[in-house]
């Protein structure tokens, strides 16, 4: 049987154990693995795996040994409770051998799951156990999670009270990060908040968020962008000794002011991927009152102008290059 996206959510969170199996199949391998090892965790319990109740197989072991699904399916082990033999990367290739373990499948015997890559309709591999009447196939598609989903991830975090600014945040964070990196920022969040009964706040979620590039330059890229001249030489005399070179801090800039431009454009700040929150985004807001769209496309062409010179066989100092161009920026800003 085939699993729409909402029943097939419902069901990793609580699958049936008397059930025959189960195909995770889709393009994201990471999406996948994550529904794998929820509905495993919620079959056979935190300590299963300890217990060896459950069997792992490499889908290209099957080939080689085509009987070793059927022995891990009806292999009786020491701990009583559910049991999962658990397929990994099948391919149409061993739909065959996987068809015939769940037709031999009895009550008591363990749940097969299995995970693939995108399949189509007329794959084999779904195609057995769409047609199985006590089995079931779902496709993971390339979707973020949907708020029903964080809120649940944050709850079994012991997460329970939640400002509906941060629970905004997640939302917009889930839409611009991978699923591991967005998995792990709200564990993250979960361990920042343990044993603190007040609400979780965008702050919070800020100081959990994974930081990028741009945020390692964000202090000398603020003092351009707010035209705070002065300070340019001795910001740039502490990055250069921490190692960050003229071609990096360019990048930085470049991506800064890019970011500008997006926002004063008709998206809004509310268009930046990832997206900007708290302190940051007020910032990023008081910038742009000093940049109309005629001065970000100067800058920008600027900054271009200088990635060029800083690549080609120039002489001149490149952390030299760079410090007047952040200076002529700055000084755009101030006009």
């Amino acid at each position: 049987m085939k699993l729409n996206t909402r029943d097939a959510n419902a069901y990793f969170a609580r699958p049936d154990p008397a059930r025959t199996g189960l195909l995770i199949y889709g393009g994201d391998a990471m999406r996948v693995a994550l529904k794998r090892q929820q509905v495993i965790l919620a079959l056979i319990g935190p300590n299963g795996d300890d217990e060896m109740r459950l069997t792992r197989i490499p889908a290209a072991d099957l080939r080689g040994d085509p009987a070793l699904l059927q022995d891990a399916m009806t292999a009786q082990g020491f701990f009583p409770g559910p049991r999962v033999a658990f397929v990994e990367d099948a391919t149409n290739a061993h739909a065959k051998i996987i068809a015939a373990a769940l037709a031999d499948w009895r009550d008591g015997d363990a749940q097969i799951i299995v995970t693939a890559k995108q399949l189509t309709k007329a794959a084999a591999l779904r195609k057995a156990f769409e047609n199985h009447k006590n089995a079931y196939a779902a496709g993971i598609y390339d979707e973020p999670p949907s708020q029903q989903d964080i809120e649940d991830t944050l709850k079994k975090g012991g997460l329970n009270n939640i400002d509906p600014e941060a629970l905004k945040a997640l939302n917009d964070l889930a839409r611009s990060l991978d699923p591991g990196d967005f998995r792990q920022t709200v564990e993250k969040v979960s361990l920042y908040k343990l044993n603190d009964s007040t609400p979780l706040t965008v702050e919070d979620v800020i100081n959990c968020a994974p930081t990028s590039t741009e945020a390692a330059l964000d202090d000398v890229l603020n003092i351009v962008a707010e035209a705070r001249l002065g300070e340019i030489g001795p910001i740039l005399r502490k990055l250069e000794s921490q190692g960050v070179n003229a071609v990096s801090l360019c990048i930085g800039a470049t991506r800064h002011f890019r970011a500008l431009y997006t926002a004063a454009g008709p998206a809004g700040i509310g268009g930046l991927r990832p997206p900007v929150f708290g302190e940051r985004r007020d910032r990023m807001q008081n910038q742009l009152r000093k940049w109309g769209i005629q001065k970000l496309e100067m800058a920008l062409t600027l900054l271009t102008d200088t990635d060029l010179q800083l690549r080609s066989t120039s002489r001149a100092p490149a952390m030299a290059v760079m410090e007047r161009t952040l200076i002529r920026l700055t000084m755009l800003a101030a006009r």
